[in-house]
């Protein structure tokens, strides 16, 4: 009878766990879609009207299909961002996670698909609303990709892959990369537009640094009468360091628990419930770390 109830405990846990598989799965691609697609109004809507770039892949494939019209040829941005998209998604694939470089693909297609499909109307005349709101909601494309552990493919592969392996964002270092080649669209088409692509990507960037915070840190200063409990649960759900020491209230004259812990911003929230759930009357003082020396684990992306 131990033995049916182990089983049947297995197996129940292991539908829970398909359950919740599958319906991340299902987020990640209705992410990756509504990316795609506001990725390509975008495209259609702000940059080519006003004769802007984007970034990275996207935008030499943009760059190339420019020059290729400059002689009177062709050469189909859709297809540029395959091509270009695809090799570096076989190199980044075992360093990053697999699930996480498909659905990155399936947002690419989608995006060259959806430019393809869709034909946009410019949404205004004014060069500088294009740039500000085409920038913005370009941001807002790659924000909801990596909300939903996908991105738009191309740089954003080679960003993550070293973030990932020095627990740095290097967004900034991404948009210096992205100047030169704004630099030689300016060289070919004209500096006044290179400049206002310029401004246009740096709204990108500033806009997924503003609502992207993978790799930012916060250090957690709790003060709890439950110091081992709450240490305990920690530990077991959560693969950071913690430290315990102990205290006395100023006010109470109460034996305390000072603890103190480093984490990802984006686990603060559920390391916070998990300690209000041990003790209701935990307090926890929240402070941003800019600086970390140490080992440090970075959950892989999935």
């Amino acid at each position: 009878m131990r033995i049916q109830d182990y089983a049947g405990r297995f197996r129940e846990r292991g539908e829970q766990l398909q359950k919740k598989k599958t319906v991340r799965n299902l987020i990640t691609f209705f992410a990756v879609l509504i990316s795609a697609l506001l990725q390509a109004f975008v495209i259609q809507a702000f940059i080519q009207p006003s004769s802007l770039l984007s970034g990275g892949f996207t935008g030499i494939a943009l760059l190339a299909d420019m020059a290729a019209s400059s002689v009177g040829k062709s050469f189909p941005t859709s297809l540029g961002m395959l091509a270009l998209n695809i090799p570096v998604a076989i190199l980044c694939g075992r360093s990053i996670s697999m699930r996480f470089v498909l659905f990155s693909l399936l947002q690419v297609i989608f995006s060259s698909l959806f430019l393809q499909i869709f034909h946009f109307e410019p949404m205004f005349d004014d060069l500088m609303l294009n740039v500000i709101f085409g920038g913005f909601l370009l941001g807002i494309s790659g924000v909801i990709a990596l909300r939903g552990n996908a991105s738009m493919g191309g740089t954003d592969f080679i960003a993550l892959y070293v973030s990932n392996k020095t627990g740095q964002s290097i967004w900034g270092q991404v948009f210096v990369g992205n100047c030169v080649l704004f630099c030689i669209f300016g060289l070919m088409f004209g500096w006044d537009h290179a400049a206002y692509t310029i401004l246009f990507y740096f709204i990108v960037t500033k806009t997924i640094s503003a609502f992207h915070h993978r790799y930012e840190r916060v250090t957690l200063q709790v003060t709890t009468l439950h110091g081992p409990d709450i240490v305990k649960a920690y530990v077991s759900h959560f693969r950071h360091g913690i430290s315990c020491v102990d205290a006395v209230g100023g006010y109470s004259g109460k034996p305390m628990h000072l603890l103190h812990t480093v984490v990802s911003s984006y686990e603060q929230a559920d390391v916070i419930r998990l300690m209000r759930e041990v003790d209701p009357h935990v307090i926890i003082n929240v402070f941003k770390t800019d600086q970390f020396y140490g080992k440090f684990y970075q959950a892989p992306l999935e």
